[in-house]
């Protein structure tokens, strides 16, 4: 993805969020032809030339300074992922190499973590959130991850590309922004990966909904918080999720799935865990057709 493009972009969109008498500008008469603050306004505001604005936004300088983009940030008023997020795009690592890069594999050690959590629905994200690895229970909560191709283990093309995932999550524009949000913080860190662009390409040809989001340039790096799904055999459980990165695995996150105690979602996730069934051998390419998401009725003891 070309970086330099990737800035000019998510700068104009932040622009676009601020007016100038929110800054106390004054705004004399005739149309304004564009949305939000002028380069030359946040220039003004930062303490900038114009000049050195207009360079920045175009990534034409890659010294630019931390204290100028702590200046842009605070007019912007940019969060603490889209500072991260600024700062990655405006002063990249250099890389020499746009390279395939390779198969990423979970530990055994970790595997065996998941498998131990028998009331916890865990799974393991790896690039572009790649499901490396998970255990029976989020297996049976979110996807039977076990009958897909690897590639096909992924959340972006699960939340956008595999209709059931609207009733599997009730309040789905909210994950759908997360999802894209994490995916925009991934290529500010990673823009020459190429499987990104291939995953961004073919999300966009494939789903209108994933085009307006990513053009939003919004970022959101993935932490904590709550999410409600919808289980076909147990109804609405409400999730609160927490984002682990193990030792020795920068590019891999360990996301665990718990319940409020005496909550109707515990008692629902208790009775899944109940009827969770082994993971089931990979399934032949017809039954790759189906949903992703869990909508058979598992044989109850």
């Amino acid at each position: 993805m070309d970086r330099r493009a990737e800035l000019t972009e998510f700068l104009k969109s932040r622009r676009a969020r601020v007016q100038p008498e929110d800054l106390g500008l004054k705004v004399f008469g005739g149309r304004r032809r564009v949305p939000g603050l002028r380069r030359e306004e946040l220039a003004q505001a930062a303490g900038v030339s114009a000049d050195y604005y207009v360079r920045l936004e175009q990534g034409r300088t890659d010294n630019v300074s931390q204290e100028i983009l702590d200046a842009v940030a605070d007019v912007l008023g940019l969060t603490v992922d889209e500072r991260k997020h600024l700062a990655r795009l405006a002063k990249p690592v250099r890389r020499t190499t746009r390279r395939r890069t390779a198969t990423q594999r979970i530990r055994p050690g970790l595997q065996r973590l998941l498998d131990s959590m028998d009331d916890v629905p865990a799974f393991v994200l790896g690039r572009r959130m790649d499901v490396l690895g998970w255990n029976r229970l989020a297996a049976a909560l979110i996807a039977d991850f076990g009958t897909l191709e690897p590639k096909e283990r992924n959340i972006p093309r699960l939340v956008f590309l595999d209709p059931a995932s609207r009733d599997f999550y009730p309040d789905w524009e909210a994950v759908a922004d997360e999802t894209v949000g994490y995916l925009r913080m991934y290529a500010g860190r990673y823009p020459d990966d190429p499987e990104l662009a291939e995953l961004v390409g073919e999300l966009s040809i494939h789903s209108p909904e994933f085009r307006q989001h990513w053009a939003r340039h919004d970022v959101k790096d993935k932490t904590f918080g709550t999410k409600v799904q919808h289980h076909h055999l147990v109804g609405e459980i409400t999730v609160q999720y927490e984002t682990l990165q193990p030792p020795g695995e920068p590019d891999q996150l360990l996301v665990t799935y718990t319940t409020e105690p005496g909550s109707p979602s515990e008692e629902a996730l208790r009775l899944l865990a109940s009827w969770a069934a082994p993971e089931p051998e990979v399934s032949g390419p017809a039954d790759r057709e189906k949903s992703r998401f869990p909508t058979q009725t598992p044989e109850l003891p």
